[in-house]
């Protein structure tokens, strides 16, 4: 077996364990949105809250008891500089994970759950799509490495197909915001049908953004260069979620669908500048 078979392998088996944790922690959140829709259903927000804050502290101790005192123990970066100065990669795709999980959680968070309520939905059947839509995006996440052709250096191919997939997705919610402008008799069961889809290339785009980080990564702190990753992923939930509300009173569900596809859109074009192969592991100064 030749070096290059065997870093290929190497890469490959990363794709799908990156591919594989990320698929299934998402498809057990699935469970979480059935489970809040249903409590606020049954026992209403306030003891919902009580009841969702008991099982936390339940975890917590688990977690306080269970978990190695050393794990996750890294070397940390000692400025702030120092911090933000990662490889070329890693800030490029923290850049373009705010703008792709900002792009779901722009009409995921407000604008659907209240268009689907105010089309006769109750909190249960709202509930029921959004954790049907995580837990099925989840398992496409787990099956991306099925997908998406690898390469031995793993970023030859890699990169091109996280353009491809971007370009992809951000096409996706004009659709559907064009589909429901034709005043549809079910407009709920169209926005239903297209977020599926949306789904589906936004499962494919997160899992290879997750094997990529890692690919980019620097040996040495390689934790840190994750952890701003995934930092990066929650400012772009913390954006998407404050435009979601903001986008619903100014224009309904297809001004959270437009706010979506120009997020997506700057997802792809940073896409277009992520590096095909590694190189230095930090930004020169």
């Amino acid at each position: 077996i030749t070096e290059a078979q065997a870093g290929g392998e190497a890469e490959g088996r990363l794709f799908r364990w990156v591919a594989w944790f990320t698929g299934s922690k998402n498809a057990m959140k699935g469970v979480g949105f059935f489970l809040g829709g249903l409590l606020l259903q049954m026992v209403g927000f306030r003891m919902g809250l009580w009841l969702m804050a008991g099982a936390l502290f339940l975890v917590m101790l688990g977690v306080v008891a269970a978990l190695p005192a050393l794990m996750g123990k890294a070397k940390a970066s000692r400025s702030a500089r120092e911090l933000f100065a990662k490889s070329r990669g890693v800030n490029l795709l923290a850049l373009a994970r705010v703008a792709l999980f900002g792009a779901r959680d722009v009409w995921f968070v407000v604008g659907v759950p209240v268009f689907l309520y105010a089309n006769g939905w109750t909190f249960t059947g709202v509930g029921a799509f959004l954790a049907l839509w995580t837990i099925g995006y989840g398992l496409v996440q787990a099956a991306a490495p099925a997908v998406v052709s690898r390469s031995a250096d793993g970023l030859s191919r890699e990169v091109p197909a996280a353009r491809g997939w971007s370009l992809a997705l951000a096409v996706v919610p004009v659709l559907i915001a064009g589909a429901l402008a034709l005043t549809p008799p079910d407009p709920a069961l169209v926005l239903v049908a297209g977020l599926a889809v949306f789904g589906v290339a936004f499962a494919v785009n997160s899992s290879v953004h997750s094997y990529l980080v890692l690919a980019y990564a620097g040996s040495e702190k390689a934790a840190e260069d994750v952890g701003f990753y995934y930092a990066a992923n929650a400012a772009g939930r913390f954006m998407g979620i404050l435009a979601s509300g903001f986008l619903y009173q100014l224009g309904g569900i297809t001004a959270c669908l437009l706010g979506s596809a120009v997020m997506l859109f700057l997802c792809w074009f940073v896409t277009l500048a992520l590096p095909t192969r590694t190189g230095p592991q930090s930004v020169p100064g």
